[in-house]
């Protein structure tokens, strides 16, 4: 039997993290190893004991949780980290994906929805609220002045990251597609080489912001 997924969240309204530690309590297969209000706590906490997945708000008060990414730029094996959220900007929301954030919540979204993402994001699948991707992407063509010199995707290449935003795992693409799952890796490394990317998250980022047009097309009102 595999061990319980371990959290911490972060977030600064006291009310929101215990309704979120009661929801979270009642999973088999999700333990809240702590909560803090302050980045300065989960820096603490970190040091001290080992989590799997963080829940993380972005407005902090007075400081932001995106912030907290900085800690682990140097490490090996860093927590995922799924952001929950009223809101945040377009800037910030593309920042965060580069910086290698999982997923992106809203707070408004269902426990069904929250236990979903923290599942997936324990296992390095990206999960993005509904309707986040295609408001980035029309932002996105609206912004682009002038047609890029981009090297174009194929057939198999437009639909893997098509399942990617979506937020499907490897599993749930290969069988949409019909293709074994390691085809589906090795179209996620081709997808990582030609973008210049590491993580699923960055390469998010970049379709969106770079590539809306040529890598999306129409793909984007899928949703």
């Amino acid at each position: 039997m595999n061990s319980a997924t371990r959290i911490l969240l972060v977030d600064d309204h006291s009310l929101f993290r215990e309704s979120l530690v009661r929801l979270l309590e009642s999973e088999p297969d999700l333990r809240v190893t702590a909560h803090c209000a302050s980045i300065s706590e989960a820096i603490e906490v970190l040091r001290r004991s080992s989590v799997d997945v963080i829940l993380l708000d972005y407005d902090l008060g007075e400081e932001r949780g995106t912030d907290l990414l900085l800690e682990f730029h140097a490490s090996r094996r860093p927590p995922k980290i799924l952001m929950v959220t009223a809101g945040m900007s377009d800037r910030v929301t593309l920042d965060a994906l580069n910086a290698g954030v999982t997923g992106i919540l809203y707070k408004r979204s269902n426990p069904a929805q929250l236990v979903d993402a923290i599942r997936k994001a324990a296992q390095g699948e990206m999960w993005l609220e509904d309707g986040l991707i295609r408001s980035l992407a029309a932002r996105a063509k609206v912004q682009e002045a002038e047609p890029r010199n981009t090297r174009p995707l194929t057939s198999r290449q437009q639909d893997v990251l098509s399942g990617i935003l979506d937020g499907l795992s490897n599993k749930e693409i290969a069988w949409k597609l019909k293709v074994s799952e390691s085809s589906v890796k090795a179209v996620i490394q081709e997808l990582f080489y030609k973008a210049g990317v590491r993580t699923r998250s960055q390469l998010v980022r970049l379709a969106i912001e770079k590539h809306a047009a040529d890598w999306l097309g129409d793909d984007s009102k899928r949703r």
